[in-house]
């Protein structure tokens, strides 16, 4: 039995559940995972039975808790700094934790007109001011990691790290909603959709969980 277990809510439409299991993957650990319906019924109860916070994902390991994504990819940055979750570089380091802060605590617009429907094709939304404004500073975080950073590799930072991760499910949402980019982000898009952890979370998504 595993000494992890990952509690998350439907793989189609969690996008906060895929970076932790995007995380918990990159550890290459064996683990258990619990998946808690949010729909079309929220079962909150067997929810809060698991986690007191109620929330996914939660990652459980002994008798910690961890109720939070960039949270669980810090924890595990910090039990496995082998995996190398972050760019050795200082300097990189700085701007790919604040690119990832960035997103998690922002985009309220993008994650309320632009739901992550990670199996689907949808119609693009009516492009508001605010909806907009949260395209466009993506599309600017992107170019700019990309600019410095290409030479390195594929990724936002060269190589496969967190914030690659925090990314992931504004990469899905891109492609569904089919948002135009430029060739060098849609390059970037097609490797994030083609890596096998994300390969792997769509083969195990259902569709019809909207």
């Amino acid at each position: 039995m595993s000494n992890f277990t990952l509690i998350i809510g439907n793989k189609n439409i969690s996008s906060w559940s895929l970076r932790a299991y995007l995380a918990l993957k990159h550890a290459d650990v064996t683990y258990q995972e619990i998946l808690i319906s949010l729909r079309p019924s929220f079962d909150k109860e067997a929810l809060l039975r698991l986690t007191p916070a109620g929330k996914v994902p939660t990652l459980i390991h002994g008798d910690h808790l961890i109720w939070d994504s960039l949270a669980i990819c810090e924890y595990l940055n910090d039990l496995y700094p082998q995996k190398a979750y972050w760019p050795d570089d200082i300097s990189m380091r700085a701007h790919a934790r604040c690119v990832s802060a960035e997103l998690h605590s922002g985009f309220a617009t993008l994650r309320t007109l632009m739901p992550m429907a990670f199996c689907n094709s949808l119609q693009m939304p009516e492009i508001t001011e605010d909806l907009k404004s949260d395209i466009d500073r993506i599309i600017d975080i992107w170019t700019d990691a990309r600019d410095k950073y290409a030479h390195i590799g594929p990724y936002l930072f060269g190589n496969y790290c967190i914030a690659d991760m925090m990314f992931a499910p504004v990469v899905s949402r891109f492609n569904t909603y089919q948002v135009a980019l430029s060739e060098k982000l849609q390059h970037y898009c097609n490797h994030m959709m083609s890596h096998p952890h994300m390969i792997a979370w769509r083969d195990e998504a259902d569709p019809l969980d909207l």
